[in-house]
């Protein structure tokens, strides 16, 4: 699977400038939710990750998701896997999941992004799952940022990574982009602003 050209037949592939989450700069930026408002296009990216994790033979009860950014993703993923989907999402800045989920002691879940660049999101999540009871058993996303090493992929992983090492991390493919600090950043340099996306219109 081409992941590449389907985020560019998208126009998810964006080019420009770019202020990250991060803080940091970066002239690339995926936008996922051009990719997942296509229900089709989700179901089969989905459907090949899922075909990735079964081949692990993890024990999987449920796909939790950080919001909003990765919801689509781990719902899709879930019905992929035929398991449950729930999903964390901040509240006064603080990750939580309410809205009536549960979690059973020693319920096995595995956290799911659209996009895992350093994993903090999907790693403060995790941290709310597991207070609640939660087994994770392992980290999924539809793309890597390089920032991690997923399985079967050939990037090492980064200093910054923050996924926990013991566990495995599924992605589709790897999007290694250069990424500047704001006082390093060629793009700043010479002369351009960065936005953050969305508040273009992208």
């Amino acid at each position: 699977m081409n992941v590449e050209k389907i985020y560019k037949d998208a126009n998810a592939l964006l080019e420009g400038h770019f202020l990250l989450s991060s803080g940091n700069h970066s002239q690339f930026y995926l936008q996922s939710a051009k990719v997942l408002e296509d229900p089709k296009v989700a179901e089969t990216l989905a459907k090949e990750l899922a075909s990735q994790i079964k081949k692990s033979n993890l024990k999987i009860d449920t796909v939790c998701s950080p919001a909003l950014g990765g919801v689509l993703a781990g719902y899709e993923l879930a019905r992929a896997l035929g398991v449950r989907f729930i999903f964390a999402e901040r509240v006064n800045k603080k990750m939580t999941i309410r809205r009536g989920f549960e979690i059973q002691k020693g319920e096995n879940i595995l956290m799911c992004e659209d996009i895992i660049t350093t994993g903090g999101s999907a790693l403060e999540a995790a941290k709310v799952a597991t207070e609640m009871g939660a087994n994770i058993v392992g980290y999924a996303a539809l793309a890597n940022r390089g920032f991690c090493k997923r399985v079967g992929g050939d990037t090492e992983a980064k200093p910054t990574c923050k996924l926990p090492k013991d566990l495995p991390f599924f992605a589709l493919a790897d999007f290694e982009f250069d990424i500047y600090e704001p006082k390093n950043c060629p793009l700043c340099k010479d002369g351009s602003e960065a936005y953050k996306p969305g508040s273009r219109g992208n």
